[in-house]
């Protein structure tokens, strides 16, 4: 009988703990990054935040009509024939402190009792892009019509079509041109297959057969389309993957709540028993693979240890950590951390430094920005920069032009002099095994909190670390709020916000009703001509 390798968080699960300092600063003189702690949900302080080493439990019903146009990337390897006793295996919860690195130690288990007559699918989501120039506007529109990328008070939600429309068409010319310099379109597609396939690969190498598919939120394969896919596969066992290393609203979230959407109808759907890893960030692999990556770029440079590393993430709305408590900067610093405290393991001790990228509209994201970093950076005299694309596994317009290209020309322009960047993991070996360990860590928690139909209709309600953070988001967007309210009285954000508007539409009015009758404070100023 053949034999199968799976971490079993009750019995063989280890960390190695170690406490990260969390005082303001940008870099120390000892080279370690630090931090200020994030604001996370009420019911989590920042020590105490406990993370889920395997998978969280989802168990919600679903129906969407599948474009018909679209082929759908899966991979597979045989199915076993034995009879399946994984599913009476009790639920327990496995959870490590904030800091811990998440290790993957194994003990054999037979194949039967890993999968047996079970159809195992992996299902990884990905943001997508657009593969031709023509595609560069429809793919915007779908990216800006999502509430979760443009949040528009309730009043005005009816908008949120219209205004995509009207940012696709105007942001479509400079879009174009940034994908034209990349080969016209993104190779986010490509890659994501051949992780998928590679994962396929990985996964059969240790013993579990598992079909993989690609569902991209914005572009083709469209996760709608991989999920239909699984339903002709007639799998019964999912793990949702998200190829974002951390949480966060606007990405793993946005997917999410798109899979809670279509969860809702389909009797064959709530049968097929399904779990998500929500992040994998702390993931001793991911780390090591990252550390790997870095190590190698800095020895492209004629001085190494002179060189500052520069983590440069994808941003969000600042209102999605303070006001939602989106775990995405907690979960950021933190990464830096573990990979900064293998480097010195290494021997490695660089100054970092982290900062936020690819901001859109006129609310506040993330700070510090990356551009305005950049400038700085170059102002104190750094000389040597390794720009590293921390919240990215895969290349795309962001890596490939707005960081190789954008960024690059504004350190040399702000007196950097030697510029590296760090490739994104794609289908690094260490990378891949890591993440066919995460899922087969995750297999046991398939089904195994499996509640009535009823019950899985209500919400999408995943257990663990992420569980208050999607209750503060629900599907009726109670609880997360607009970057701007609607209304709300006293000194606040929002009616510094409003009184502002309310007094710039008052001054154009004025100005409308004395261009229109010929009096008023700037005629009589001598501002405007009198043409009496």
């Amino acid at each position: 009988m053949r034999s199968a390798t799976i971490q079993s968080c009750t019995s063989s699960s280890a960390s190695s703990s170690s406490a990260f300092p969390h005082s303001p600063c940008l870099t120390s003189a000892s080279g370690r990054c630090k931090f200020s702690p994030a604001l996370l949900p009420q019911s989590i302080s920042f020590s105490q935040r406990m993370s889920r080493c395997s998978g969280v439990h989802l168990e919600s019903c679903f129906n969407y009509n599948l474009s018909k146009n679209c082929i759908i990337a899966s991979y597979s390897c045989g199915w076993p024939e034995t009879q399946s006793l994984f599913s009476k295996q009790p639920h327990k919860k496995c959870l490590f402190p904030l800091g811990a690195l998440v290790t993957s130690k194994t003990q054999d288990v037979s194949s039967a009792t890993l999968i047996g007559e079970e159809r195992i699918g992996v299902l990884l989501l990905n943001l997508g892009g657009p593969e031709t120039l023509e595609d560069v506007q429809p793919f915007l529109f779908n990216l800006f019509a999502d509430p979760d990328i443009i949040r528009l008070p309730r009043l005005f939600r009816f908008l949120q079509k219209p205004l995509a429309q009207f940012i696709s068409v105007v942001r479509t010319p400079k879009s174009k041109e940034g994908y034209a310099s990349i080969g016209g379109g993104s190779p986010l597609r490509q890659i994501t297959d051949a992780q998928a396939e590679e994962l396929r690969k990985s996964l059969c190498a240790k013993n579990v057969p598992a079909k993989v598919y690609v569902g991209m939120r914005y572009w083709h394969p469209f996760t709608e389309e991989a999920i239909e896919q699984i339903k002709r596969d007639r799998i019964t066992k999912l793990v949702v993957l998200p190829l974002y290393p951390q949480f966060s609203i606007s990405t793993s979230g946005s997917s999410l709540r798109l899979l809670e959407s279509i969860f809702r109808n389909d009797e064959y759907l709530v049968n097929m028993q399904h779990t998500v890893i929500p992040s994998w960030y702390q993931r001793e692999g991911y780390i090591k693979a990252m550390a790997n990556l870095i190590e190698k770029e800095l020895q492209k440079f004629d001085s190494p240890e002179k060189v500052m590393i520069f983590f440069s993430a994808h941003g969000v709305p600042l209102a999605y950590v303070e006001e939602a408590g989106d775990p995405y900067k907690a979960e950021m610093e933190e990464c830096v951390d573990l990979i900064m405290e293998e480097l010195e393991k290494r021997k490695i001790t660089n100054a970092c430094t982290l900062a936020y990228q690819s901001r859109v509209g006129p609310v506040e994201w993330l700070k510090p920005y990356t551009d305005d970093t950049i400038i700085e950076l170059g102002r104190k005299g750094v000389k040597s920069l390794l720009a590293v694309p921390i919240s990215f596994v895969s290349e795309h317009i962001e890596t490939l032009e707005e960081i190789d290209v954008e960024y690059k020309e504004l350190a040399l322009e702000s007196g950097i002099e030697n510029w590296g960047r760090v490739p994104a993991l794609g289908c690094e070996p260490m990378f891949i095994s890591d993440l066919a360990d995460a899922v087969i860590e995750s297999l046991p928690y398939v089904g195994a909190m499996a509640v009535s139909n009823l019950e899985a209709r209500q919400s999408l309600v995943p257990l663990g670390s992420v569980e208050e953070l999607l209750a503060a988001y629900d599907s009726q967007r109670r609880e997360l709020p607009p970057p701007v309210i609607v209304w709300e009285w006293g000194w606040t954000k929002s009616a510094e916000t409003w009184n502002g508007r309310a007094a710039m539409l008052a001054v154009l009015m004025l100005l409308l009703l004395e261009i229109t009758t010929g009096e008023g404070f700037l005629h009589q100023w001598g501002i405007l001509p009198s043409f009496r």
